[in-house]
């Protein structure tokens, strides 16, 4: 495919539905002006201000991106994460926030987000952030990715992770308890491992038990907390 092409191909596609969670009215407020008067491949759909707000909001509009703050006064971009996440797996969420901490990035990162930029970033920056995870890139401020390596990397001389409870599960129970975390019903879990509905019940069921959880939102984020997914 040519420039040319790719330009044309470009312009054809649908704009980018964007939700924007942020605890401060007035960044809400020029973050959507600057995200869509600088290009039109970005569209606002709503904005929250809260934890409770951002779940409510996100389930209404069901969002391509959401653009989500770190800190908030009743919990944060991590809450968020926990809360959609699992029931929402196909939105992706995207870290905007003042914060370069390391632990504010990992913790996000680990939540489920596939990005991470500071508010230093600009309006063109930013759309071009949110138009590649969209694409399915991740997406990090400079320098900020290092801290991702270093907490996820198998780096030689690295510690093993050591967890009593994931070790209970087996192998199988991991690949079933992983894919179910991402979203796969019972049916996909099946047809991916090459196994009955049935055993994909039973090993749920194990799991549920060996890990004393009620539900499949619990287990995904559970598996979440666990770098499973």
């Amino acid at each position: 495919m040519t420039t040319s092409e790719q330009k044309d191909e470009q312009q054809g596609r649908k704009p980018v539905t964007v939700f924007l969670v942020d605890d401060h009215a007035l960044f809400r407020a020029g973050a959507r002006t600057e995200l869509e008067s600088v290009s039109d491949e970005v569209r606002v759909v709503g904005e929250a201000g809260s934890v409770a707000e951002a779940v409510a909001g996100i389930r209404r509009t069901r969002p391509q991106v959401v653009l989500l703050d770190v800190h908030m006064p009743d919990g944060g971009g991590a809450e968020v994460l926990r809360r959609v996440r699992p029931e929402l797996p196909d939105v992706v969420f995207l870290a905007l926030s003042v914060s370069d901490a390391a632990e504010d990035v990992i913790a996000v990162i680990r939540a489920g987000a596939r990005g991470y930029v500071t508010k230093t970033i600009s309006s063109r920056e930013l759309v071009s952030a949110v138009m590649r995870v969209a694409d399915g890139d991740a997406v990090f401020s400079p320098r900020l990715a290092g801290f991702v390596l270093d907490a996820f990397a198998d780096r030689p001389g690295s510690e093993p992770i050591n967890d009593p409870d994931l070790d209970l599960l087996t192998p199988r129970e991991r690949d079933v308890l992983r894919l179910l975390a991402r979203g796969y019903a019972y049916k996909e879990i099946a047809s991916e491992l090459f196994i009955s509905i049935k055993t994909v019940e039973t090993h749920v069921s194990s799991v549920l038990r060996k890990t004393q959880l009620s539900n499949r939102y619990e287990l995904s984020r559970w598996a979440s907390d666990r770098r499973l997914v």
